[in-house]
């Protein structure tokens, strides 16, 4: 249990990373590539969640 919870906190510091940066200041292609990790962290989180049912029902589903 306490390496997924390390995985969670891993996942959460990064995605809170992600969304403190400035994206107004980066190029289109570096916002784009931002976005896209931000989207998959995401993705990835709801389907790692422990005792969420909608994420084990998509995780089992994939």
């Amino acid at each position: 249990m306490e390496q997924e919870f390390k995985q969670g906190y891993r996942m959460h510091r990064i995605l809170s990373n992600l969304n403190r940066l400035d994206v107004d200041r980066l190029d289109d292609a570096d916002r784009e590539r931002v976005e896209s990790a931000r989207d998959l962290l995401e993705e990835v989180s709801l389907l790692t969640r422990p005792g969420d049912e909608a994420g084990a029902d998509a995780h089992a589903d994939s």
